[in-house]
């Protein structure tokens, strides 16, 4: 069986640019208002969990220019939660009308790739909500585009904003760990009807989707592992189940890693929990300590004790993922969190 390799390219993939190399008219903008479009917003992301739409209206310096989706009675009700903005059904159509600043690009897993080579083609600025596309090749034709065209193209992996990385980071740093040994993560998240309930039923074609919770949720375990360790990885062993549903895409899925320097990582993701909620625990450990989040409480054991860390008030990471990506285009910096780390 072919080896599946995970790139780290935190410190070593060429940055995509800071969009401001050949900027074409419509990248004329005032210094204070962001002009925003937003594609195919029959993405759950669009105003559930994420909730883009609800984030962007709520910035001051940014104005919500264009919505699109395919289905027109779907981008009405998506507009009408947010205040109106105006609607279209063709991204090509609103992007000529609107002349937007930046770009939130969603869509089905399967549109993704040749939403993202429109833009890079056009100049326009994005973040695009991952996985990007149905399969690494995809994703890696848009980032050596990316690249090589110096356009700039961020990927929201927001777990990054969480306080277990915040820490984890300023522990690594300190080298409170000593030797990694191990990483593990488990997000398992409410049960699949949820995206019917939200207009996106095409979550639940693999054809669409590209699988199912491990096409959607895996991206943050592996993203968490390669930005913690510094290290790339190989899947050494994976298994998926689709008992719990029944349904086309997988339910549950479980992913064995391993480290260029022998780190060992676990990720478990799933739609599986029974309510609205997340059975969810985040560990990393080292020779000297080993740092858990779960159950909302964040804790550092060690061979003194166990400390129990505050996590303060947290911004949504969604929010805060998108809003430091805005701040980063806007002053010229390479996106905080890149189509290259996806």
């Amino acid at each position: 069986h072919p080896v599946c390799i995970l790139r780290n390219t935190a410190a070593t993939a060429p940055t995509s640019g800071c969009g401001l190399v050949n900027e074409p008219p419509h990248k004329k903008r005032t210094p204070m208002t962001i002009r925003v479009a937003v594609i195919e917003v029959s993405h759950w992301h669009a105003l559930h969990d994420a909730a883009y739409l609800r984030h962007l209206v709520a910035m001051p310096d940014v104005q919500l220019v264009g919505v699109q989706d395919s289905d027109p009675a779907l981008v009405a009700r998506r507009a009408a939660e947010v205040g109106g903005p105006p609607t279209f059904t063709d991204y090509r159509q609103m992007l000529a009308a609107t002349r937007p600043d930046f770009v939130l690009a969603l869509g089905r897993h399967r549109q993704m790739a040749g939403i993202a080579h429109d833009l890079l083609d056009q100049g326009y600025p994005f973040l695009m909500e991952k996985p990007m596309g149905i399969n690494a090749a995809e994703v890696a034709a848009v980032a050596d585009k990316a690249a090589r065209l110096k356009r700039f193209v961020a990927v929201p992996l927001a777990q990054r904003y969480q306080p277990f990385a915040t820490r984890a980071r300023e522990l690594l740093a300190a080298g409170r760990f000593g030797p990694l040994s191990h990483m593990y993560v488990r997000i398992n998240r409410p049960g699949p009807a949820r995206y019917p309930g939200w207009d996106c039923p095409w979550m639940l074609d693999p054809d669409e989707a590209g699988g199912g919770c491990l096409r959607n949720l895996g991206s943050h375990g592996f993203d968490m592992f390669l930005y913690l360790t510094g290290e790339e990885a190989q899947v050494t062993g994976a298994q998926i189940s689709r008992r719990a549903h029944a349904l086309r895409v997988e339910d549950y899925a479980s992913v064995l890693l391993r480290s260029t320097g022998g780190i060992l990582g676990t990720i478990e993701v799933g739609n599986g929990f029974p309510r609205d909620g997340t059975d969810g625990e985040w560990k990393i450990a080292g020779r000297d300590a080993i740092l858990t989040m779960k159950d909302g409480v964040l804790k550092l054991a060690t061979a003194e004790g166990d400390e129990t860390i505050p996590t303060g008030d947290i911004t949504t990471p969604y929010f805060a993922v998108l809003r430091d990506t805005l701040d980063h285009w806007r002053r010229g910096a390479p996106p905080p969190i890149s189509v290259h780390d996806c």
